[in-house]
């Protein structure tokens, strides 16, 4: 035993890790907000998984990892698998090959872990394009002297054809990122630039994009419903700035759909944030996957110390509406702050308000929410 958590084995080593999320949302509506939906206040389990990881050590100097991961989804109370895999080190700097199940890395928000994003939810249009996660091969490499990240990747859904996150039949996604100035390994001044494609095959012809108003508790506020559509192609964009313990930036989506029936819609949608860590601390930047990990309190609160306070504030926005379809338009500007009691340990305190224009009826709604997270 290296740590209470870890055992290095002669073949293998194993770590074992925990994730547990808990969310609270209440609402206060309008009365245009009620007549589009009925909300009501709730606390709910949001998930709780189970991690392994380690190294498998009969392939000799080559470098092979693999990692399981096992969830209970209290959306729909079963018990689900996700990240899981074995990622092998390519010769001479080549980066990683990963088989499995795995994020297909379009958008930073999206490969970045769920317990360490800087909101409390990603934001709705990265959830109607982009699914959680793909069966397949993905490729990861950088090359430090370039300053350049990317990843490529091929999917597709013979083994999640009934998992609720598939929406495509097959998928090829590309991710290039170029970072021109980072410093203090990954703490200092940093600058993230990135573009994503993704081409999908629609699953068995149809399609469907719709998001929750970034609260888990809350129903779907946008949804195109199920058209008939042939293949789609989004483009994402990133721009992150961080000097220091401020971080600037965001990410907007294009997505054009096949689909002649509907007009051939084309979708769109963003986010813009600002966070800042009032007690000094600076969000690592991981160099070799192109994105910002979790805050690391210089001070924890189980050593005596106030942990790391984030005051953020963000504005999303997502665009359903095109061609024949009114999945809606829906923004929402939202001021929180993230207390990371610890590293493995994360209270966020969220006020949202935000409208959504669907079916010729403009609602306001504001949002109450709370959020516990413990992940090692």
């Amino acid at each position: 035993m290296s740590r209470w958590n870890e055992f290095d084995g002669k073949w293998a080593s194993i770590r074992f890790g925990w994730g547990l999320g808990i969310d609270y949302g209440g609402f206060k509506q309008d009365d245009a907000s009620k007549e589009q939906f009925t909300l009501e206040d709730e606390a709910k389990l949001r998930d709780f998984r189970f991690l392994l990881k380690g190294r498998l050590k009969f392939f000799g100097e080559r470098k092979v990892t693999y990692t399981v991961g096992i969830m209970y989804d209290g959306g729909n109370e079963e018990w689900v698998m996700r990240q899981t895999g074995i990622m092998v080190e390519l010769p001479k700097n080549g980066g990683n090959l990963f088989f499995g199940r795995t994020k297909e890395g379009f958008s930073m928000s999206k490969i970045m872990v769920g317990y360490e994003i800087i909101g409390v939810e990603r934001m709705p249009m990265n959830d109607a394009v982009v699914p959680i996660l793909a069966d397949g091969i993905k490729w990861t490499g950088n090359a430090p002297k370039a300053r350049l990240i990317w990843n490529f990747g091929v999917f597709a859904d013979f083994l999640s054809e009934k998992q609720n996150f598939n929406n495509s039949e097959h998928q090829i996604v590309g991710r290039l990122v170029w970072v021109p100035q980072l410093s203090d390994e990954g703490r200092g001044k940093a600058l993230h630039l990135g573009i994503a494609v993704r081409h999908a095959k629609a699953d068995d012809g149809s399609l469907r994009l719709k998001s929750r108003p970034e609260s888990w508790v809350a129903p779907f506020f946008i949804d195109t419903g199920s058209f008939d559509a042939n293949t789609s192609t989004a483009t994402g964009f990133e721009v992150y700035y961080r000097p220091g313990p401020l971080l600037i930036g965001g990410e907007y989506f294009i997505d054009q759909v096949d689909a002649p029936e509907s007009g051939n819609p084309r979708f769109h949608g963003g986010e813009a944030e600002v966070a800042w860590l009032a007690t000094g601390e600076t969000r690592p930047y991981n160099a070799k996957g192109g994105y910002f990990e979790r805050v690391q309190p210089a001070r924890s609160v189980f050593r005596g110390g106030p942990g790391a306070w984030e005051i953020i504030t963000r504005f999303s926005y997502a665009d359903l509406d095109d061609g024949t379809l009114t999945g809606g338009k829906f923004w929402r500007f939202t001021p929180m702050v993230n207390w990371h009691l610890d590293t493995f340990l994360r209270m966020s305190f969220v006020y949202g308000y935000g409208s959504l224009d669907r079916f010729s009826t403009v609602g306001k709604t504001q949002f109450f929410q709370l959020r516990f997270l413990t992940s090692y």
